[in-house]
């Protein structure tokens, strides 16, 4: 036998630690069990379940009375996976008609309002580009960069303030009737997402953890499945 730590092989007993043979090495002095048993944590199914019940609108605290997983640990494999994930995802081809608005929601109490600012092709399924934070054009700056970037013949958005100073004249058409893109893509986030519904009682402790759920969400609607968290966290 040798020390997992030294690698010495002077060891000796020392005392049981749960029913279990304990040993000492004499060299270090490294307590440690002769075999130990595999890492338990949940299965990838049970994971995997848990994160898909959760971007199905199901909260924490309800995944938690339905598959028996404490709500800090779904959180936890939610935030784990989410700092995986990219902020978006390159379009197919460039959009030639770009929408924009923004989805108001809640972070830390529901007197806190935060914005989910969205783009997306005004011809194809899926949001294209996000950012979170209030409703100034500095929030917008970066999603403007990214959507930008498409030259657009045109750019369809409601009649905010912000818009007109980055989008170049004559290219702006103010008209909630042709946003029924980005505003459909949002109300599916509102479907999903139990922390965007209009009326809820869950919210947001952070900007940061709201950024992760958002991730994870594109990511389920985008490829219909959802990334399993490392098992070292169980």
């Amino acid at each position: 036998m040798q020390c997992p730590e030294c690698g010495a092989t002077h060891i000796r007993k020392n005392g049981k630690r749960k029913g279990k043979q304990n040993h000492i090495c004499v060299a270090c002095g490294r307590q440690f069990i002769e075999a130990y048993e595999p890492h338990r944590g949940y299965s990838d199914e049970v994971r995997r379940e848990c994160l898909k019940m959760y971007v199905n609108g199901a909260g924490f605290r309800a995944i938690e009375r339905v598959k028996g997983v404490h709500h800090t640990t779904v959180i936890t494999w939610v935030k784990q996976v989410g700092e995986r994930l990219p902020d978006a995802y390159a379009p197919e081809t460039t959009p030639e008609v770009g929408e924009l608005d923004e989805l108001e929601t809640f972070v830390g109490s529901k007197k806190h309002k935060i914005w989910l600012w969205t783009a997306v092709d005004h011809f194809k399924k899926g949001i294209l580009g996000w950012v979170l934070g209030d409703h100034s054009a500095e929030t917008f700056q970066p999603l403007w960069t990214l959507v930008g970037s498409w030259q657009c013949y045109f750019y369809v958005t409601d009649g905010w303030t912000v818009y007109p100073s980055f989008i170049p004249a004559g290219d702006q058409i103010v008209s909630k009737t042709y946003m029924t893109r980005v505003e459909g893509e949002n109300t599916r986030l509102r479907h999903y997402l139990a922390r965007l519904h209009r009326k809820t009682l869950c919210y947001s402790k952070t900007v940061e953890m709201l950024a992760h759920f958002v991730r994870l969400l594109l990511h389920y609607l985008k490829f219909g499945d959802v990334p399993v968290p490392s098992r070292f966290i169980s």
